[in-house]
C-alpha cells in the first residue's frame, strides 16, 4: 500500500531529481534512496556496536584465550 506524503525539498535537490528521472519516477527514486540510506545507516550502526563491544570485552576475551591455551598445553 502506498501513502501520499507532502514533502519540501530544496530547489537544487528537485533539479537534480528531475535530471535523474522523469517526473513519473520521482517517488520510485526517493523510495530507493530512503531504503538504501536506512540500510546503510543500519549497517554502520551495527559495525559501530560490534567494534565498541569488541573493545569493551577485549580484556575478558584475552583472558579466556590465555586460559584455553594453558588447558590445551
Amino acid at each position: 500500500m502506498n501513502r501520499r506524503l507532502n514533502i519540501t525539498l530544496p530547489e537544487q535537490t528537485v533539479s537534480m531529481l528531475d535530471r535523474a528521472v522523469s517526473r513519473g519516477q520521482r517517488s520510485r527514486l526517493i523510495d530507493e534512496a530512503v531504503r538504501r540510506f536506512i540500510h546503510e545507516q543500519g549497517r554502520a550502526n551495527l559495525r559501530e556496536q560490534l567494534e565498541l563491544g569488541a573493545k569493551v570485552r577485549s580484556e575478558r576475551d584475552r583472558e579466556i584465550a590465555e586460559t584455553w591455551f594453558v588447558l590445551r598445553a
